[in-house]
């Protein structure tokens, strides 16, 4: 907008005409002489502009980088919230790496039922059923291993398919204030941040049992009943680092790195000495490639 040598009348200096004008600064020759203004938020103030169309187009200006201005401030004021929930996530996991000795299984397998799959994905949180004997029998069954450490790995299995396709469909960190002690209705929510869903073809390459090997039945691959088992956190960093070099770059890569590197950080785990998969399935797969060389 071309405003120079045109007419404004201020507050205390009186009629005056625009000399200069950037996009900062607009300078006015008054009779007692010169005076500089912030630009264009004098206008909106103590200064007004005579002619009334560009007065007019002034103010669209000026409504414009109020609405900028907003936007700017609440940007800030994102940020600012977000990097104190970081700060506080920090504090949190500090505090429990301090006062909590962590089981070496502590993560969660759960059977997803086909019927459930949508729902878990849409409250991301899943249940881990109840008590099915004893005094307590009917009552919620309490995942006592499971706290800010734990991760929840999703599971299904074709009703067609034998027991070791078996493929893993999401993960999700538990909540970030979430305690298996105090788990009181059975449900265990996701992380606000860490929680992944994979496609149906990112699925059919990361199969449960190349991962999860039962010490005490080495070389069966059988869930046997329960809706959710325990198993080794050495597996799920396994499982999460597959994750990275199966998503694709970009945001979900970058979202599956950030899960791992908080995943073993939580576990007390090192990053680059966790070692390769050794599931039953995978076990059995080598073997059977020995056997034909």
């Amino acid at each position: 907008m071309d405003i120079i040598n045109e007419l404004v009348k201020h507050d205390n200096f009186g009629e005056g005409s625009i000399v200069k004008c950037n996009d900062n600064i607009v300078e006015i020759k008054f009779e007692t002489g010169n005076k500089k203004f912030i630009f264009p938020d004098a206008f909106a103030s103590h200064l007004t502009i005579l002619d009334q169309n560009i007065a007019s187009d002034m103010k669209k200006i000026i409504e414009q980088n109020e609405i900028e201005r907003k936007k700017i401030e609440l940007e800030m004021e994102r940020k600012r919230m977000l990097d104190t929930q970081e700060r506080e996530r920090r504090l949190e996991v500090e505090k429990f790496m301090k006062s909590n000795k962590i089981h070496p299984s502590s993560q969660a397998v759960f059977w997803c039922q086909e019927e459930d799959i949508e729902q878990v994905f849409t409250d991301w949180k899943v249940n881990s059923g109840v008590i099915k004997s004893g005094v307590k029998k009917g009552e919620p069954n309490r995942p006592i291993r499971m706290h800010q450490n734990s991760a929840c790995l999703l599971t299904e299995r074709d009703s067609e398919k034998p027991e070791d396709q078996r493929k893993i469909i999401g993960v999700y960190m538990v909540h970030e204030t979430f305690s298996g002690n105090q788990c009181e209705d059975g449900y265990i929510p996701a992380h606000s941040i860490y929680k992944i869903r994979l496609t149906q073809e990112e699925s059919e390459k990361m199969l449960f049992w190349n991962y999860y090997i039962n010490k005490r039945y080495p070389q069966n691959t059988t869930w046997n009943t329960g809706i959710y088992r325990y198993f080794e956190n050495i597996y799920m960093a396994q499982i999460l680092r597959d994750i990275v070099y199966l998503k694709p770059e970009g945001k979900e890569k970058e979202i599956a790195q950030n899960f791992y590197k908080h995943f073993c950080k939580m576990n007390n785990l090192v990053e680059n000495q966790i070692p390769q998969p050794s599931g039953v399935l995978k076990q059995n797969n080598d073997a059977v490639a020995e056997a034909t060389v």
